[in-house]
């Protein structure tokens, strides 16, 4: 299982890496976490969140690797599938976004409003995504401190959706609050 939880890990950030490579050769600055803000709420939220998104990964790491506690086999097994299930998750939200994805609310790029695909059924497929890895690989290796960081990365992946919401109202109006009434925040349809 060791290898599982490392391949999980290697296809969520290769995506990640891949598409902030392929942002920055067209000119586009794609980790907006913290940077170029007033220090204000968005930036505080932004800069926790960014701190606990690093954290977690070491955690997982770690976990991966001093594996102490298991759960029985049907959780390890499930958690493995949700961590894949996340890795795809993520690889098709960054393609179906094209060169509108960004890390972190990009307050002075003009991006457009992603509807389509995989944004049909979630809002937020990427942060899903994170959320999905996380829990997969909580699963897959449980231990009390990667319970504690997961649970921080993941709220402070929720705030920070909540941040882009007021974002996007501002910017899209009542394109982005027509899409909110028919497309709910993590999965389905209203």
């Amino acid at each position: 299982m060791r290898l599982t939880g490392l391949l999980i890990l290697v296809l969520f950030y290769s995506v990640y890496i891949s598409k902030m490579i392929l942002q920055r050769r067209k000119g586009i600055q794609t980790d907006q976490i913290a940077r170029g803000k007033q220090k204000t709420k968005v930036f505080y939220i932004e800069l926790t969140m960014k701190i606990a998104a690093y954290s977690v990964v070491a955690a997982e790491i770690i976990s991966v690797f001093l594996n102490t506690l298991r759960f029985p086999q049907s959780a390890v097994l499930f958690g493995a599938a949700l961590g894949l299930v996340g890795d795809a998750l993520f690889a098709v939200s960054v393609v179906t976004m094209k060169d509108s994805w960004r890390a972190g609310i990009a307050e002075h790029d003009q991006t457009e409003m992603i509807t389509g695909g995989i944004y049909g059924i979630s809002r937020n497929p990427a942060f899903l995504a994170f959320d999905c890895v996380y829990i997969g690989l909580l699963l897959m290796y449980f231990n009390w401190i990667l319970l504690i960081f997961s649970v921080f990365a993941i709220t402070m992946l929720h705030l920070q959706i909540l941040q882009e919401e007021q974002f996007l109202s501002k910017v899209f109006g009542a394109e982005y609050m027509n899409y909110k009434n028919k497309v709910r925040r993590y999965l389905g349809r209203y």
